[in-house]
């Protein structure tokens, strides 16, 4: 794997570059991988990584066979790879990556006679599409990693769209209203093919719905479809939140017809997606990052009880991010502050996130890393969140990752984190 994280690791150079004329040029000299999947597509602000999980897993307990790609990764690069339920090994994802850079390497140059300029995500879904398209799925859910128009999964051809909960995030990239940021990820939508949207303001599904009517594509609501009475007593993932990304799976799956009742059940006791409201002994982990998961966080914690003032806050966040406005909502329900880097070289340091806890109001202390943090909160209940990265990062020092084989060196892993999907 050195070999392939090293390539990946040198494409962090060109940034973000979001257009389709790079990922089609790809996708023409491997021969088409898109083409070959049964593809499910999945945007949206928050939960649509844990959308794909639910599918995955319901989809797996009807006896199909499944692909997945998500993004980012907690630990290493794997994850985001998953052949039935379980990220891939090196093996098939070196071969995979040996072909899509083999063709990279051999494109033709662009207008001004200058290599193309590939980026780290381009290369990622690249290989995505050419692994699954190798082993060939019943299914194939791909998340979007930033938007949806001009993300590079967007050449796919699907038999499903999916749109989940639209926030205010990448705002740089996407627009500064919600409506603006919907109509970026109602580019998914394609010609025929139907499309769910979970729920949303009335303004948000008033855009969604009318691109779906311009492109003739099936639009289902998904709260007119599904309800979180039908959702499984036993399902897998805690928080409010997390109910109503079920009621938008369950609603897609019901658009596919896919899943009896029996598979229903079994499907949503035995998902796996972890760093999302995780309970491990006395702490919660959550990749929560931006204002509108803050919020559900919150909802979620309140739900499970937390008084204000009641817990210890573990945060780091990413630079790009809503720090400020994250802490705010947060604020309530801290009553002390650790302050860590996230582990990703786009983090704040733990001084600077440690300005924005006390400009919140949090009696804060910066700390070198997550595992000191551990150590200094004991046994008191905790929350850590700001980032899935730094969420990766304690779910391995609290020995809770949930595949073995997968805990790494940070060291190496911090090499192959460059995209903005956090």
């Amino acid at each position: 794997m050195t070999e392939f994280i090293a390539e990946l690791a040198a494409r962090r150079r060109f940034g973000m570059k979001p257009g389709l004329h790079a990922m089609r040029s790809i996708c023409a000299a491997l021969g088409a991988p898109q083409r070959r999947l049964r593809a499910i597509h999945v945007a949206g602000t928050n939960g649509k990584g844990a959308v794909c999980a639910i599918l995955d897993a319901c989809l797996l307990a009807t006896g199909r066979t499944t692909g997945r790609y998500t993004s980012p990764h907690l630990l290493t690069i794997n994850e985001r790879f998953c052949l039935n339920g379980t990220p891939v090994g090196d093996a098939p994802l070196e071969a995979a990556a040996e072909c899509v850079f083999r063709v990279i390497r051999e494109l033709a140059p662009d207008n001004k006679g200058q290599p193309r300029e590939i980026t780290y995500f381009e290369a990622l879904t690249a290989v995505a599409f050419q692994l699954f398209a190798e082993r060939r799925p019943d299914w194939t859910i791909l998340e979007c990693g930033l938007g949806g128009r001009l993300d590079a999964t967007n050449v796919c051809e699907p038999a499903l769209c999916i749109i989940t909960r639209i926030g205010l995030d990448h705002c740089d990239w996407l627009g500064d209203t919600t409506e603006a940021i919907a109509a970026e990820k109602a580019g998914i939508i394609k010609p025929g093919v139907p499309i769910v949207l979970g729920r949303n303001d009335q303004s948000v599904r008033a855009v969604v719905e009318a691109r779906a009517e311009a492109l003739g594509a099936p639009f289902r609501y998904a709260p007119d479809l599904a309800a979180e009475s039908e959702i499984p007593a036993d399902f897998a993932l805690a928080g409010r939140f997390n109910r109503e990304n079920a009621v938008t799976a369950l609603a897609a799956l019901k658009v596919l017809e896919a899943t009896p009742a029996p598979c229903l059940t079994a499907g949503f006791a035995n998902v796996t997606w972890p760093g999302r409201f995780q309970r491990v002994r006395n702490f919660i982990v959550d990749g929560a990052h931006n204002p509108p998961a803050a919020e559900a966080l919150v909802a979620a914690l309140r739900e499970a009880g937390a008084a204000d003032r009641s817990l210890i806050l573990v945060a780091g966040f990413c630079g790009d991010k809503d720090a400020d406005c994250v802490l705010r909502i947060l604020a309530p329900v801290v009553r002390r502050a650790f302050a860590v880097h996230t582990g990703n070289p786009r983090s704040l340091s733990a001084s600077e996130t440690a300005v924005l806890m006390r400009r919140a109001g949090m009696d804060t202390v910066p700390l070198e890393s997550v595992s000191t943090a551990i150590s200094a909160v004991g046994d008191s209940p905790t929350l850590i969140c700001g980032s899935l990265f730094l969420a990766g990062l304690a779910l391995k020092e609290l020995d809770a990752f949930p595949w073995p084989s997968m805990r790494r060196d940070p060291a190496e892993l911090l090499k192959g984190k460059g995209d903005t999907t956090d």
